[in-house]
């Protein structure tokens, strides 16, 4: 039964052909484009005509009315991931010799079960490309733990290795390499502030690999990357030297003011800012040397002196 002030939908035979207006975007009745989603119904906000009562309700059988009730009727397991290489749809079968019940199980069940284990992991991948999948989705994970980068930067980055997979972009080149290169392209996707070098550290190919596959993999599927924002490592590099809000606001002010000058281009984003930030440090007088700088920035003391140099000239700034 519909609600007072509803009617059915009403269907209308013209020229022999059926007019369903349940398939327009407006009512038929006031001519509204206010259609809301009830339940199994779609009905008309305004005049509260019901345009489909057939709809499917998605939504769950039951009902709760507060946290916990709805948290113990949930049946949802763990959601589908890009990070491995099964999408998180196989079945794992726990390390632990334990029934349901958490005692321990006979000698002849835990070898049954050892079995049972090696044969599951065999199954899981089916070829080649699986089990190289796999490899490089691990790599990526145990990269981004050493990175401390967010769980949506390792879902950009499994992404972006399946696309250069599919694509056949891997013949030729090292997983690790692809593998490291999509995590960079992710971080530079998402806004995560990493340098090469920093990637460098925690992955297991060279630097200059590293580059030479990131531009590789970005011009073959078309990434667009934007520059990196020097201002996006002044608050890492700032809290690591432990400074104070005053010099990451300076340091930021600094960026703005010569990168509106030109200075920054073609220029290395943490070179830049690290400058930033022994400059600001001086003028604020909480003072840090350019060896420890360099050193939380990853550049080397004369890339901070050729910088600081071209900022505090563009600012009028006398040394």
């Amino acid at each position: 039964m519909t609600r007072p002030g509803r009617q059915r939908e009403r269907t209308q035979e013209i020229d022999g052909e059926t007019n369903e207006t349940a398939q327009t975007q407006a009512c038929p009745e006031c001519s509204s484009t206010a259609i809301v989603s009830s339940g199994s119904e779609r009905l008309c906000d305004d005049c509260g005509l019901v345009l489909d009562d057939q709809n499917i309700d998605r939504g769950p059988e039951w009902r709760a009315f507060n946290h916990s009730e709805r948290q113990s009727k949930s049946r949802v397991g763990a959601p589908t991931t890009q990070t491995m290489h099964d999408k998180g749809l196989t079945t794992q079968i726990d390390w632990k010799n334990q029934d349901a019940y958490g005692r321990s199980i006979s000698s002849e069940k835990r070898s049954q079960m050892h079995r049972l284990r090696k044969w599951q992991e065999r199954i899981r991948t089916k070829d080649a490309g699986e089990r190289n999948l796999q490899f490089a989705l691990s790599e990526i994970d145990r990269m981004s733990s050493a990175l401390g980068v967010p769980r949506s930067v390792r879902e950009v980055a499994s992404v972006i290795y399946r696309r250069a997979l599919k694509e056949d972009l891997i013949r030729g080149r090292s997983i690790e390499g692809v593998a490291t290169s999509a995590l960079y392209a992710a971080c530079r996707q998402e806004g995560i502030p990493r340098s090469l070098e920093e990637i460098s550290e925690v992955s297991r190919v060279e630097r200059k690999e590293i580059g030479r596959t990131y531009r590789y993999i970005s011009q073959e599927l078309s990434l667009e990357m934007e520059p990196v924002d020097p201002k996006k490592y002044v608050p890492r590099f700032a809290s690591e030297l432990d400074l104070a809000e005053e010099v990451q606001s300076k340091a930021n002010q600094i960026i703005d003011e010569t990168a509106e000058k030109g200075l920054l281009s073609g220029k290395s984003p943490t070179g830049y800012a690290a400058a930033a930030i022994y400059a600001a440090s001086l003028l604020c007088n909480r003072k840090r040397t350019q060896r420890e700088v360099a050193d939380v920035a990853q550049v080397t003391e004369v890339t901070i002196r050729n910088r600081y140099q071209e900022q505090i000239e563009a600012m009028g700034i006398p040394t």
